[in-house]
């Protein structure tokens, strides 16, 4: 059922009006014992869920007892990023999700059904995992609070991912992302029908539909300032809030070049882009935008690891951004990266399958050495941000040097393609 639905291209959305959707469609809903909120964690800050869920806890009071941040396999919140996100929320709400022991397999989407979707690119039965706290019968609603934008394993992120990777456990995680890999990045990106897609449709339908989940959907994109806006907001307890959003985004969100880009410049906020793990969105969503044998530079001054997960920063750093077929045959051949499937799929995902060049350029807290140990490219930020004259770049085309070069602010907000890529 649409509870909600509102925006456009044109359309902004106010912190008010939000609020008075939020409370409309909550007073529908009748009086609630106890609520569990999901929102994004910090990595998403620009979701504008915080707001919403600060929103939420001030509508419920005490009912709203618990809020578990959809981490995947993300580092837990700080509390510092807690209070920046969410505001006047207690931190005592908060719980984390510890995506490797908290969970619960609600049941299991037949291997056929994979194979199937998947045109015969994987042959394995799916996991539907959960947190175990979702299950518990006293919560009477459940919020999925987050942003709908394109993304490299599922096409459209949020909606159910939000449960099955957001607060799933490790083997749905690993083989949803090892699914959309194999079945690849480039024909997923930016479409809201997917195999990851239809395999957690058919877990939703089949073994949480009983759960009280109700999905608050935002499009966010910038506007000629640089400051986000709220573009579209839609609510839902199925899939319908999730695909009105998912069209909107493609509208908003979606940067369709007029050439391909030979020269990218692609800059990683220090405090939400951490990990490769992370900030390697600047290869995921420019690579359908780049030329054969374009240079991307990544400019990441906070970069400190590979992984977000030790276990998962171990296998980048032995394996490395070697491209699919070299990947597909170190799975074949470890155990350690059967059994994480999902750093198979991230390697695969961070390589330019030697089509373009990748050069990372990271602060202090990594090496040269460390870089090129993982396959790509090492050179200095400092060089680098004054040859191209940042932070006077603007997003989209710069002339520098007498050469246009392509600048993105911040990878995570949308999807950059080139129609000779993009059908």
């Amino acid at each position: 059922m649409l509870y909600f639905s509102r925006g456009s291209r044109n359309d902004v959305i106010t912190s008010q009006e939000a609020r008075e959707a939020l409370n409309a469609v909550f007073d529908k809903l009748g009086a609630k014992r106890r609520v569990l909120a999901l929102p994004p964690d910090y990595t998403r800050a620009n979701s504008f869920a915080g707001p919403l869920t600060e929103m939420a806890w001030e509508y419920y009071g005490d009912a709203l007892t618990d809020i578990m941040p959809a981490l995947g396999t993300h580092a837990p919140m700080t509390e510092r990023q807690i209070a920046a996100m969410f505001g006047h929320v207690p931190a005592s709400l908060f719980r984390v999700h510890d995506w490797r022991n908290d969970v619960v397999t609600v049941g299991e989407v037949p291997a056929d059904y994979v194979r199937e979707v998947s045109e015969g690119r994987v042959d394995y039965p799916w996991p539907a995992q959960v947190n175990k706290l979702l299950l518990d019968p006293s919560f009477d609603l459940i919020l999925s609070i987050g942003q709908v934008v394109p993304h490299e394993v599922i096409g459209m992120a949020n909606y159910t991912k939000n449960i099955f990777v957001g607060v799933g456990g490790p083997e749905g995680i690993n083989k949803s992302h090892y699914l959309g890999a194999t079945y690849g990045m480039e024909r997923i990106m930016g479409r809201a029908d997917s195999p990851v897609r239809s395999v957690m449709e058919y877990a939703r339908q089949h073994f949480i539909a009983g759960l009280p989940i109700i999905y608050i959907q935002t499009v966010m994109a910038k506007n000629a300032s640089g400051e986000m806006e709220m573009k579209g907001l839609f609510i839902g307890d199925d899939q319908e809030c999730f695909r009105l959003a998912a069209a909107l985004s493609l509208q908003v969100n979606f940067t369709m070049v007029e050439e391909p880009v030979r020269k990218c410049l692609v800059w990683l906020d220090p405090d939400e882009f951490t990990s490769t793990w992370l900030g390697n969105k600047a290869i995921y969503r420019t690579r359908m935008a780049l030329a054969d044998n374009a240079k991307l530079m990544i400019l990441a001054p906070g970069l400190k690891t590979f992984g977000e997960d030790p276990q998962i920063d171990a296998l980048i750093r032995k394996y490395g951004y070697r491209g699919t077929q070299a990947t597909l045959a170190a799975t074949a051949a470890n155990a350690d990266l059967q059994d994480n499937l999902s750093a198979s799929a991230h390697l695969i995902h961070g390589s330019s399958e030697g089509r373009f060049k990748i050069s990372y350029c990271p602060g202090f807290h990594m090496s040269q050495e460390e870089i090129e140990g993982v396959g790509y490219e090492y050179k200095p930020i400092d060089h680098v941000m004054a040859l191209y004259k940042l932070p006077r770049l603007k997003d989209g085309w710069n002339e520098i040097n007498n050469e246009m070069v392509y600048f993105i602010s911040n990878p995570a907000l949308g999807l950059w393609a080139h129609p000779d890529r993009f059908k």
